[in-house]
């Protein structure tokens, strides 16, 4: 199959995801994509592939070169859980001319004007949504790579190492590596396909954090409030005010970091908020973290109810301190991207992937393109040509393994 068709059937499965239940995976539909995926997995030939009681996916190409090291491929089942999964209906655009795309009767459209990287797509076969969903090409995109790399590594039968495959639930709640089995994978390092433009080669990463914020109120009847209600909703406010206005996502880029305002709720009596903070320099997300906490004194000390309680949880860590002592891994895919007349370039990542948590437990793993754009969001799409190139990039990087 190519990867055009792979990656249209994986998305007829919806796989969101959703921090809220408390379960691994997140949502039952992961685990049916991935019973799906071990079997088709087990049809191109990968014998051992199975799927844990949680919803991870393995599988290995055994060597016929075991003077090779042993690597791996990794990419996420889940799909953004806050743009809807269901019942995806895929626009595919062959022969792009590089004029506006009109996604079904959405009344939404893709123009270069608003996204000028289509211009760079004039002749190629694009895939979108009809607007009313998000694609799923975060990661379905990386998943259908691998599977027709490892289709076709199998077929030409030419010399390479021991070959790892893995899937993961809930990569997109940043809960992907809670549960692999990095001893059972068996690795020197991997690499994660879960990036955008074809080129990219990632490996440093935002330091991570969430913090939640509760104030509590007192409510009294408005008429006689004065000097006597504590409104949690203001004070919320108020410790908002107290934070830095330019550092948040809507005003920051490449390498500098946030403190951003990720969801509100409340009443008069209780207030939650939901944050997330992220650097890339490990002092600046640390001071970050102690600014909030200063916050929170200051209100604590205002308010002689101390209404405000402040939790700061860290998530994941920068990938960088670990792949520098092993660059061999980089120059590895840089040199299979040429190969393939493709110019690597890194960009540090404004979020995580699965590798950076994966790095800090002893599995080095950066992390590659797929080809895809816009991701989490209606305006989704995914280049053909670019993701057939990304499977040919990864097969040469597995041949080229010493």
């Amino acid at each position: 199959m190519s990867v055009k068709e792979v990656f249209l059937d994986l998305v007829s499965y919806s796989t969101g995801s959703d921090e809220t239940t408390g379960t691994t995976p997140s949502t039952p539909g992961q685990k049916v994509l991935g019973a799906h995926i071990v079997e088709h997995m087990k049809k191109i030939g990968i014998e051992d592939a199975y799927m844990d009681d949680l919803g991870y996916v393995y599988g290995t190409i055994p060597a016929n070169d075991p003077r090779k090291n042993t690597v791996g491929f990794i990419a996420h089942m889940d799909t953004y859980g806050g743009v809807s999964g269901e019942n995806i209906q895929p626009q595919i655009i062959e022969n792009y001319d590089g004029s506006t795309i009109v996604l079904g009767e959405s009344g939404l459209s893709l123009s270069p004007e608003a996204f000028p990287a289509l211009k760079d797509h004039i002749g190629k076969t694009l895939i979108t949504t009809d607007g009313t969903t998000l694609l799923g090409g975060d990661d379905k995109a990386g998943v259908a790579e691998i599977l027709c790399a490892a289709e076709e590594i199998i077929k030409e039968g030419k010399p390479h190492g021991t070959v790892k495959i893995g899937f993961t639930p809930d990569e997109e709640i940043g809960e992907g590596a809670d549960h692999f089995d990095i001893a059972g994978f068996g690795c020197d390092y991997a690499y994660t396909v879960d990036g955008g433009t074809l080129g990219e080669l990632e490996y440093e990463n935002f330091n991570a954090a969430s913090a939640t914020v509760e104030v509590e109120g007192f409510s009294i009847h408005t008429g006689g409030a004065k000097n006597k209600m504590i409104n949690s909703m203001s004070v919320a406010m108020e410790y908002c005010n107290l934070l830095p206005k330019e550092q948040v996502p809507e005003h920051t880029e490449m390498y500098e970091g946030f403190m951003h305002l990720d969801s509100i709720s409340g009443n008069v009596e209780h207030t939650v908020m939901q944050f997330i903070i992220r650097d890339h320099d490990s002092k600046l997300f640390q001071q970050k973290k102690e600014l909030m906490g200063q916050a929170a004194s200051y209100i604590n000390v205002k308010y002689p109810s101390q209404p405000l309680t402040l939790t700061v949880k860290d998530s994941y860590y920068n990938m960088k301190e670990k792949i520098l002592p092993r660059m061999d891994i980089i120059e590895n895919m840089e040199q299979a991207m040429r190969e393939n007349g493709v110019e690597p370039f890194s960009l540090p990542i404004r979020g995580g992937t699965d590798g950076a948590r994966l790095s800090y437990m002893g599995l080095p793993c950066p992390n590659i393109c797929t080809g895809g754009a816009n991701a989490h969001g209606k305006m989704e799409y995914v280049v053909v040509d670019d993701m057939e190139k990304i499977k040919e990039i990864i097969k040469t990087a597995i041949y080229n393994v010493h």
